[in-house]
């Protein structure tokens, strides 16, 4: 009977905790993703042009997309479409995309970016934001 009572315990801990992992990962969502529409009006209203995004494979190889709007930095990877979406450009290795293009999904984006990677680089959203502002 104890086991039961410390089970249902335990289970009713874990259930918390992910709701509240997930209550906090949709605010810091929200928050980012005000950054992100602020970054479009700011980039629209200085008149930073938009380009076509390419994706990248993880073995390097280069795809088209239907997307545009304004990489972030400086290996291409992660982007801000002008639909006002956060977009991460790394796809896995294909053969059709290289003839067909690919289409990356919009992605929640982080107010850290790169958190938790491996490389270490890890930079606050909003600051990647102003710099690709201050590079015109």
């Amino acid at each position: 009977m104890a086991d039961d009572d410390w089970q249902s315990q335990r289970a009713r801990a874990v259930a918390h905790h992910g709701a509240e992992l997930d209550r906090r990962r949709a605010a810091e969502a929200a928050e980012a993703s005000g950054l992100v529409e602020r970054f479009v009006a700011d980039a629209r209203a200085a008149g930073l042009p938009t380009a076509p995004l390419r994706a990248r494979s993880y073995n390097g190889r280069s795809y088209r997309t239907p997307l545009r709007g304004w990489y972030l930095n400086s290996d291409r990877t992660i982007a801000v479409g002008d639909d006002g979406r956060y977009y991460s450009l790394l796809v896995p290795p294909s053969a059709t995309g290289w003839l067909t293009g690919v289409t990356p999904q919009p992605q929640a984006p982080r107010l850290i970016v790169g958190e938790g990677a491996r490389d270490g680089e890890s930079l606050p959203l909003a600051r990647l934001l102003q710099q690709r502002l201050e590079a015109g």
